[in-house]
Parts: C-alpha cells; structure tokens; sequence
C-alpha cells in the first residue's frame, strides 16, 4: 500500500537562494528517496517555486513535489508498497539530505 511521507526543512536562505539549491542539488534528494535503488526520475518546474516530480523503478512509481517557501522548503512523496515499509527511514534520509543543500554557507 502506498504511503505518503512529508518533510519540512527550514532554512535562513530566502525563497531565490532556496530554489537554486533545490535546482542544483535535486540529484542528491533523489538518491535519499530511493535507498540508492535504481529509478529513473523525471521532473517538471510547474510553477516557480514547486518541483514536482515521478520515478519508476522495480516495478513501483514514487509522486512528490518539492514546494519552496521563504523559510522551509517542504518535499511530499507518495512512495509505493516496496518503499512504504521504508517510510521513516527515507524520510530521515531525505531530511539529512535537505538539511545538507539548504545549510547556510
């Protein structure tokens, strides 16, 4: 059964720095929603400020948005049975991940 897992990561970059590193760093959010398991991304800028985005591998398809505030940046997934079971542990690597790409430098 699918589960669809939320994770809001502050940060203190603004909305524009915020977008750019979402943008630059979404390779690596990807590799946190997966378990580094083979899936083949796709995604789409559907307005300025949300990514939303699909993967299909091993049979399944994960659906999510990546949604850019002034203070949080917010990734919704929708992962199947495969990766359900895995939910807490994707979303803390998701959340470390975020945190990383959003840290202020």
């Amino acid at each position: 059964m699918a589960r669809p897992v939320t994770v809001t990561i502050s940060h203190e970059l603004g909305k524009d720095e915020a977008r750019q590193r979402v943008r630059d760093g979404f390779d690596k959010l990807k590799n946190a929603m997966t378990g580094g398991m083979m899936f083949n991304f796709s995604e789409e800028w559907t307005s300025e400020d949300t990514l939303s985005f699909t993967a299909k591998g091993l049979g399944q398809n994960i659906t999510g948005t990546v949604d850019i505030f002034p203070e949080h940046v917010r990734i919704t997934a929708t992962l199947p049975g495969l990766l359900a079971s895995l939910a807490e542990t994707v979303a803390g690597r998701v959340e470390k991940q975020g945190k990383l790409l959003l840290e202020h430098k």
